[in-house]
């Protein structure tokens, strides 16, 4: 301070003097509000990411649902049965029929023999037990992904759906079924690629940010909103414009969600169920959503009672007094 700066009666610093530490400390806890607003629903994001890839206990609870699902039920009926479809060969029944009634009776059978493992298959998904054989399956997919993303190869990540069929086989036995159909379906002939190993090194470095992110995203996100508040002048003010903003990151952050659901099915190759794909894609960003808006609900109650808080109070005590002075 310098020595001829105006001070009032006491010794204290005028208004004028103390005007640009306010300024700068209004100007600094804007800045930290903000960045904590925009830092809570990428962090929320970023511990969401962490879990579902590196925790399998994780990834397998929020696909387990998925076991009774309808259209994911078609899509792994479909998946096994082109799988064992693929390795049936008619040629030694067709010997002993004239060369010109092959076509249409290889047909034929191939309708009829594809029904036929279809229902078999079917059966096995819908059964008691495929709960657990789809648990499993997930648990060891997840494992290999994570395997490819820690270490530094490149091989993709598959769903193999080999168990299914060990147990349509185990059901064609226990039958007394006497048609030997998946005996030439390898141990791993029915697999669904869920990563491609092109694609292995770029979601490895996304993986990287993503575990980074999640550990200093969230703590940064607090320390900002804490010290944004502290350094507010009208703190009332800045709680009400904090939990909107925080409302409306998590609400953009919704939005962003929707869009890129929506744009990732469009762009699925035909040959996969956009029905499944969809209820996938529900089932792992389902604690997501809800942490999303969590956060909305939380912010926008937060805004209202700020704004609802001390005038209304005052308003209150107001009326109480003037009843009490008015006497009965």
């Amino acid at each position: 301070m310098s020595a001829n700066a105006p001070l009032c009666p006491g010794g204290r610093v005028t208004e004028r003097e103390r005007s640009p530490w306010r300024r700068g400390r209004a100007v600094a806890g804007g800045v930290l509000l903000l960045c904590g607003v925009l830092l809570l629903p990428m962090g929320l994001a970023a511990t969401w990411a962490r879990a579902e890839l590196t925790e399998t206990d994780s990834y397998v609870a929020a696909v387990a649902p998925l076991a009774g699902n309808p259209a994911v039920q078609n899509a792994v009926v479909d998946d096994v049965t082109d799988g064992v479809m693929a390795h049936v060969r008619l040629d030694g029944l067709l010997d002993a029929v004239p060369r010109a009634e092959r076509p249409a009776l290889r047909k034929h059978f191939t309708r009829g023999l594809r029904q036929f493992v279809a229902t078999q298959v079917r059966q096995v998904v819908t059964g008691r037990g495929f709960p657990a054989v789809w648990n499993g399956v997930h648990r060891t997919a997840h494992r290999s992904l994570d395997g490819s993303l820690t270490a530094s190869g490149r091989s993709a990540v598959t769903l193999d759906l080999t168990p299914v069929v060990e147990r349509v086989k185990r059901q064609l036995s226990h039958n007394g079924m006497g048609l030997d159909l998946l005996r030439r379906v390898p141990r791993a002939g029915v697999e669904i690629v869920l990563l491609k190993a092109p694609d292995v090194p770029r979601i490895r470095a996304v993986y990287r940010v993503v575990r980074t992110g999640a550990l200093l995203l969230p703590p940064a996100a607090a320390l900002c909103l804490t010290g944004g508040l502290l350094l507010a002048r009208q703190r009332r003010r800045a709680l009400i414009c904090t939990g909107l903003g925080c409302a409306a990151a998590a609400a953009l952050l919704a939005a962003a969600l929707a869009l890129v659901r929506g744009r990732a099915l469009d762009a699925l190759p035909a040959v996969i169920s956009r029905p499944a794909a969809g209820a996938y894609a529900d089932a792992l960003t389902g604690p997501l959503r809800t942490g999303v808006w969590l956060i909305v609900g939380a912010g926008t109650l937060t805004a209202a009672l700020a704004a609802a808080g001390p005038p209304a109070a005052r308003t209150l005590r107001a009326r109480r007094l003037a009843r009490a002075a008015a006497g009965p």
